[in-house]
């Protein structure tokens, strides 16, 4: 621990935000543990941060696993003797109209994107609760903060980790540990394409969400670090957050067609089901 000064976990270390966090974390001198299901990216991640001269390990974590997501917070407490950061950021995308959704999408998307949240979340605020210090920063999604038609589930997620969230940033400041709630909107991350697509035609999506203007995982994770640094309950690009806050709250109707146009565009994409 001499040559790092503080520790961080990211889950969802793999790609995308987690592999971006990671990395900009890594090139302040701070030491990284990267955490995903996904090996190879994981460690992928892990090579990118030691070539620039950072300090970093890949461990494998399945973030339903309340036992091991607690067991990975202890394990790096004790060989550091403290957790400076906990970045929450593991998620799934299960996309389509509710009518097509299943118990089991559900189950899975709320297994990864909430509970995994919750588990990192419970066992790092009493670790950094005890130490009087630490930041925690938990990935939602601008979907968190309004509705988000053919993503109603993923949107249900986002919602309750912007709750759990904003609500632990005013119980956790009395104890010197930040809390903020990240909500990126069009991020050009992996979690697009992998995302499950039901009955749509997943590249017409695609093509339809590339017309948007794409940040970078770089630029949003280093919104994200200031962000939490700052202890700012939300962090969401300001222009983004702006408009979201005037169109949803000042234009209701005008908020309407925008939803409604989000649906029409949806339904253009998608396939029949296979009746077979």
């Amino acid at each position: 621990m001499a040559e790092w000064s503080k520790v961080a976990i990211v889950t969802g270390g793999a790609s995308g935000i987690g592999r971006a966090v990671c990395e900009a974390l890594a090139g302040e001198r701070i030491f990284v543990v990267a955490a995903d299901v996904d090996r190879a990216g994981g460690e992928e991640t892990v090579r990118r941060i030691t070539a620039a001269g950072g300090g970093g390990r890949y461990v494998h974590l399945n973030v339903t696993d309340a036992y091991q997501v607690e067991g990975l917070i202890e394990s790096v407490y004790e060989e550091f003797g403290r957790l400076d950061y906990m970045f929450n950021n593991a998620g799934i995308s299960i996309y389509g109209e509710l009518y097509h959704m299943t118990l089991d999408h559900w189950n899975r998307i709320i297994q990864v994107n909430l509970w995994g949240v919750i588990h990192g979340t419970q066992a790092a605020y009493r670790v950094m609760k005890q130490q009087g210090f630490g930041c925690i920063g938990n990935t939602a999604s601008a979907t968190g903060l309004g509705p988000s038609p053919t993503s109603a589930a993923y949107a249900a997620t986002k919602h309750a980790v912007v709750g759990l969230t904003t609500s632990l940033h005013y119980e956790a400041e009395a104890f010197g540990v930040h809390v903020s709630a990240l909500c990126p909107a069009f991020v050009d991350t992996p979690i697009h394409r992998t995302g499950e697509a039901l009955y749509l035609d997943q590249e017409l999506v695609l093509k339809q969400m590339q017309k948007q203007k794409m940040m970078s995982p770089e630029q949003f994770a280093r919104i994200a670090i200031k962000g939490v640094h700052k202890n700012e309950p939300v962090v969401c690009p300001m222009p983004l957050r702006r408009t979201m806050d005037v169109v949803f709250t000042l234009f209701p109707q005008l908020h309407r067609k925008l939803m409604r146009l989000v649906c029409r565009v949806a339904r253009q994409a998608a396939v029949q089901p296979d009746q077979t």
